[in-house]
């Protein structure tokens, strides 16, 4: 299954959540309609306790990116509105942003739980 994680600043759920989906299995991208400068330092700092690679991710534009090419779009949270793209599901996750890193883990800890869910029944199509 193909994901396209999307926020507004694409520098802490959705980077969070295109990394724990590649360690998953999935392919996956993320994009911001406004990205930020810079990944979050703790989001970075989160995937890296497990493992995951982050060498290489920067915020992108969801501009760059085709609706089309994913098998679902998902909106992080925060009112994310792309006239020019369909979002299949919003998770509604509030943006952890100049918190604390225990906000971060357990942003993180949702996301996985989501996904693990997707997993589940992708499987069982």
């Amino acid at each position: 299954m193909k994901l396209l994680f999307v926020c507004v600043g694409n520098s802490c759920r959705s980077q969070m959540a295109e990394g724990l989906a590649k360690a998953m299995g999935f392919e996956a991208d993320s994009a911001g309609t406004h990205p930020a400068d810079d990944v979050a330092a703790h989001a970075l700092e989160l995937l890296q306790s497990r493992n995951i690679q982050t060498e290489g991710m920067t915020p992108k534009s969801v501009d760059n990116f085709n609706a089309e090419d994913y098998d679902m779009v998902i909106s992080m949270g925060c009112g994310v509105n792309c006239p020019a793209m369909r979002i299949d599901e919003d998770w509604g996750l509030e943006d952890p942003v100049g918190q604390e890193y225990e906000v971060y883990q357990s942003t993180a800890q949702e996301i996985q739980r989501r996904l693990m869910l997707l997993a589940t029944h992708s499987s069982s199509d």
